[in-house]
């Protein structure tokens, strides 16, 4: 083939398909000619990758080719409608369908923290196991590392320090589902220690309620993200064993989406919980205060996910993309 002669043949057609693939609107003939065109493209780059391997011709005719698909076919495009009803349908639905899960993991993971904060508050020979008695001293006292550690910082980097630390480990936990969730054990448990050794430690010193006022505020919310994250990583893990009735491919297609995609959600979740965590927690506002704007903000999580998400839910939706961008696949029997 003399690449030249080839090109010089069909430019023409080329810069053609190039027009009308970029057009918003075409009439019924030119829509034809663009098939028409989109077709002979495909056969054209064949025939260069087969005869006359050429890697600038081979590279505007894969170009072309992209392009006229995805005026032929419709591409897909993104709109502030997919965000709103990511938000409004998708990630509620997700999150009322998966109740069980996160909201068991809440439950274990707060009885559990509760338990070693009892131990470690009530015993002093596990709190000098964990911290030397003059460094507990220094941790505990007023002003300390654990009351200073919410007013050191301005409120500005501190939120948005905390929020990528813990949109971070919500992510972790989600992505964690590929090994069936078994990574995501290790780190709510890890969770669970780090909040039972902060609260033991304040209550052996006779400032639990003062650790609970800074720490309910943001607290509620950014455990209830984390919980939620490990329940989605533990679910999704159990759709390998058990796919339901539906194949084991098309269950882990459907529900990887849905909760791979509450990813998203969980960010904002744990942004709005960081801007409470760098702007109230540590403020002067009175406890009540603080801790009602935390109770406020849990409360309105859980209504957004049981009430809202129950109506998605009882709409058929399952939190994954739309139906129109969903493979198909082959019904299974019941």
């Amino acid at each position: 083939m003399d690449l030249d002669v080839f090109v010089a043949a069909h430019q023409a057609e080329w810069h053609r398909l190039e027009a009308l693939s970029g057009r918003r609107r075409l009439t019924g003939e030119e829509s034809d000619e663009l098939i028409t065109l989109y077709q002979r493209a495909t056969s054209h780059l064949a025939q260069v990758q087969a005869a006359a391997p050429h890697a600038g011709i081979e590279g505007r005719l894969t170009t072309l080719v992209a392009r006229g698909r995805n005026a032929v076919t419709g591409a897909r495009r993104s709109t502030w409608r997919d965000a709103a009803r990511y938000f409004t349908t998708s990630f509620p639905a997700i999150l009322y369908r998966t109740r069980r899960w996160w909201l068991t993991v809440a439950l274990v993971s707060l009885a559990l923290s509760a338990i070693l904060a009892w131990w470690i508050g009530t015993h002093a020979d596990v709190r000098d196991t964990l911290v030397p008695p003059d460094e507990l001293k220094e941790l505990t006292k007023p002003g300390g590392e654990y009351e200073a550690y919410y007013s050191d910082h301005p409120s500005a980097n501190f939120a948005a320090q905390v929020w990528l630390n813990n949109a971070w480990i919500a992510a972790l936990c989600v992505a964690s589902a590929a090994l069936l969730g078994l990574p995501v054990i290790i780190m709510l448990f890890t969770n669970v220690v780090n909040l039972a050794v902060g609260i033991g430690l304040m209550a052996s010193a006779g400032r639990f309620w003062l650790f609970l006022g800074l720490l309910v505020p943001h607290g509620l919310l950014e455990l209830t993200a984390i919980f939620v994250a490990g329940g989605l990583s533990l679910r999704l893990g159990w759709t390998v064993v058990d796919p339901g009735p539906r194949t084991r491919a098309v269950a882990l297609a459907e529900e990887g989406r849905a909760i791979v995609g509450s990813a998203v959600g969980l960010t904002v979740v744990l942004l709005i919980s960081g801007i409470i965590e760098g702007f109230v927690s540590g403020s002067a506002l009175p406890t009540w205060a603080r801790v009602g704007i935390g109770v406020v903000a849990e409360v309105l999580f859980l209504v957004y996910a049981l009430f809202l998400g129950k109506r998605a839910a009882d709409q058929g939706e399952i939190g994954d993309v739309e139906a129109a961008d969903r493979t198909a696949h082959q019904p299974v029997a019941a």
